[in-house]
């Protein structure tokens, strides 16, 4: 049951950084307006809620885990923004690209099952 709670934990954290990243789609967005102030207002309006959503989720998040392991998580950013990138706005990923993803990837496991296995000492 431990183990499920600890996967449902970070699940969310997760789930709390793609708000975050999906608020740098809607600045992307809103930048891309062209001189249409209600696109702008739009995607700018939605960014500026979704970043006090991540500010209020952010601060549930840091009650649930150690700070560096949820910074180390928040590292995850760049996979989701790879990923958005791709989706919304049909970029290519790179070699370097997928190195460095699973380079954060790999540190953000690492830390995550480091704070684990501590905690069972």
């Amino acid at each position: 049951m431990k183990g499920f709670v600890k996967i449902k934990n970070v699940a969310l954290l997760q789930g709390v950084i793609v708000i975050y990243t999906i608020s740098s789609v809607m600045s992307k967005e809103a930048s891309a307006a062209d001189g249409n102030l209600r696109r702008f207002l739009f995607f700018f309006g939605m960014e500026f809620v979704l970043l006090g959503v991540y500010a209020i989720l952010w601060q549930q998040m840091i009650k649930r885990f150690a700070l560096s392991v949820a910074y180390a998580n928040r590292s995850m950013a760049v996979v989701w923004s790879m990923v958005w990138a791709v989706v919304f706005f049909h970029d290519t990923i790179t070699p370097q690209n997928i190195v460095g993803v699973l380079l954060v990837v790999a540190g953000t496991v690492i830390i995550n099952t480091d704070k684990e296995e501590q905690a069972g000492d």
